[in-house]
C-alpha cells in the first residue's frame, strides 16, 4: 500500500513541477486559470522564471521525501525530515485547501473569477487528496 500511495504522490508531484517549470519558460497553458484574479481579472501575483523555479524545486523536493518514506529507493534524509517530512508535506496542503480566505482555498471570498471557479473545483481538492495520501503514508510506515 505505501509504494501506491508512493507513486501516486510522486507522479502528482511530478506533474506539477513540470506545469510549473513550463510555466517559468514561458508556457501559456493553463496560466490564465492558475493564477488569482481580482473580480476585475486582475492578477494578484505575477510570478516570473524564479518563482516558477522555486515551487518546481520545492514540488521535486517533496517527491524526494515521498520516496524515501515509502521505500521507493533508499536515500539518507537528515532525521527532523525522515520523521516529519510526511507530516510537513500533509500540513502544507492543508493550509493551501484551507486558503487565505480572500482569493485561494475553499474558504475564499472572491469566488466568481476562473481561478476561483478551478480552484474549488480541483485544486483545493487535490491539496486535500495529497495531505490525505501524505497522512496515509505516514501510518502506513
Amino acid at each position: 500500500m505505501q509504494t501506491t500511495i508512493g507513486f501516486i504522490l510522486v507522479s502528482i508531484f511530478l506533474f506539477l513541477a513540470g506545469i510549473h517549470i513550463y510555466w517559468g519558460f514561458g508556457g501559456k497553458w493553463g496560466n490564465d486559470a492558475a493564477i488569482p484574479t481580482t473580480e476585475n481579472n486582475k492578477k494578484v501575483i505575477d510570478p516570473k522564471l524564479k518563482e516558477c523555479m522555486v515551487v518546481a524545486i520545492a514540488l521535486l523536493s517533496l517527491s524526494v521525501i515521498v520516496l524515501v518514506k515509502s521505500e521507493i529507493i533508499a536515500f539518507s534524509l537528515p532525521n527532523w525530515l525522515q520523521e516529519y517530512g510526511l507530516w510537513i508535506i500533509s500540513i502544507l496542503f492543508i493550509v493551501r485547501a484551507i486558503g487565505e480566505f480572500k482569493y485561494v482555498g475553499f474558504f475564499k471570498k472572491v469566488k466568481t473569477t476562473k481561478f476561483a471557479q478551478m480552484d474549488t473545483k480541483y485544486f483545493s481538492p487535490l491539496c486535500l487528496l495529497i495531505s490525505f495520501l501524505a497522512i496515509t503514508l505516514a501510518f502506513t510506515t
